[in-house]
């Protein structure tokens, strides 16, 4: 500052305070009321078990018999959707599924009866025959032994006997095959039937899901599609909710979340409805952060009452959690609270001058601190302002304007 600048505030300061006169400094004498730490966050309301209806095919709305906003009964039918196509298809699957039966039960009862009779035949007469060639071998063994019989006769017995037995070896190979073969036709035919019968169940449910109805009283807050719109599966129809009671999802920003746990009281306001207040409690406290645009939250999950119902799902609302409470506790407001390192000093007025404090805070509102030592009902302590508060400082005290 140069030598001008110098001389004019020698002259101007003196004129301003006066010679001797002491700086005004605001004061408020500390006292006791019941404080509430709060934490200020916004929400969005949800239903609780909500009843969301959704397109179970690609297809076109035939009608909407319910109105969106209204109350609704259990049974009641919300809308309609064309099933020409998916009815046609239900008559096919049906038809599938009983012939997927027929083949099942003849798998079951052997396969092919005239295969397997034929088979049964063949396997009886080659028994028979080597029974009787077995015989005839030992009759022939004997008579041959009395020269009774000759070694020819014996000879083409023994190889009549060998083709029987390579009969018999194939006719059992064609039975294995055959038993083999009919447990695969089981399987597969199980499998059709299985499927088939699945189809059928999928496409009744479709149509039932194609004339939504209300499976218990509530509001239908929620109605996207009118008659002739066209939707694709999995596409929203209706959603059902009783709104008597609803669950606000408030999301808090990360340095307030150690403050929170279930049960605290909550507070919902809404822009569209103002000076209505909604009560309601924390459910459960989050055990993940997530980023919701530039911001690092936890999600906590609040009922709310809602017995009219006013608030209604999807709006964005304001909250307040009232994280601790605190009956006649002793208070001084944040502003007179100044933070050094780890350290919360006030300026208490003791006599004219200003004397530096240390004290210890607890929890916090908006606006004031819980003073748990250092500081006494009705002492008083300076508010910041234009003055440079400083220890030893001498003031002259004013109250709040």
């Amino acid at each position: 500052m140069g030598i001008v600048g110098i001389a004019i505030l020698a002259v101007v300061l003196p004129r301003f305070f006066g010679r001797g006169t002491k700086p005004e400094v605001t004061v408020l004498a500390v006292g006791r009321e019941n404080l509430s730490a709060m934490i200020s966050s916004n929400g969005k309301v949800e239903p609780l078990e909500p009843q969301v209806f959704r397109a179970p095919f690609d297809g076109f709305i035939s009608r909407v018999l319910a109105v969106e906003g209204r109350a609704v009964k259990r049974g009641e039918l919300l809308l309609e959707m064309e099933t020409a196509e998916t009815a046609a298809a239900l008559a096919r699957a049906k038809e599938e599924l009983v012939g997927a039966e027929e083949a099942l039960r003849a798998a079951r009862a052997g396969g092919a009866v005239a295969e397997v009779a034929q088979l049964e035949r063949d396997v009886r007469a080659n028994v028979a025959e080597l029974v009787r060639l077995r015989g005839e071998q030992q009759a022939l063994a004997r008579l041959l032994a009395k020269q009774a019989a000759t070694q020819d006769e014996l000879d083409r017995n023994k190889l009549e006997l060998e083709r029987a037995e390579a009969q018999a070896r194939l006719l059992q190979q064609k039975r294995d095959e055959l038993a083999r073969r009919l447990r695969l036709d089981q399987e597969r035919s199980t499998l059709l039937v299985e499927r088939a019968r699945n189809d059928v169940r999928s496409l009744e449910e479709k149509l039932l899901q194609a004339r939504p109805t209300a499976s218990a009283n509530g509001t239908l807050f929620l109605l996207p599609v009118r008659a002739r719109d066209f939707v694709h599966t999995g596409d929203v129809l209706a959603e059902v909710a009783d709104l008597a009671r609803v669950r606000v999802r408030a999301f808090v920003d990360e340095p307030e979340l150690g403050a929170l746990e279930p049960g605290q009281a909550v507070e919902i306001t809404w822009d569209a409805a103002p000076g209505h207040i909604w009560n309601g409690r924390t459910e459960s406290v989050p055990h993940a952060v997530v980023s919701r645009g530039t911001r690092s939250v936890g999600e906590v999950l609040c009922s709310v009452e809602n017995a009219k119902p006013e608030l209604m799902p999807n709006t964005n609302v304001r909250v307040l959690i009232r994280v601790r409470e605190r009956q006649n506790a002793v208070v001084v407001p944040r502003g007179a609270v100044r933070v050094e390192g780890n350290r919360r000093v006030v300026f208490v007025l003791d006599g004219t001058r200003l004397r530096q404090r240390e004290i210890r805070v607890g929890i916090a509102s908006a606006t004031k601190f819980e003073v748990l030592s250092g500081l006494k009902e009705g002492e008083r302590v300076a508010l910041p302002g234009e003055v440079i508060l400083r220890d030893g400082l001498e003031v002259s005290a004013v109250s709040p304007k």
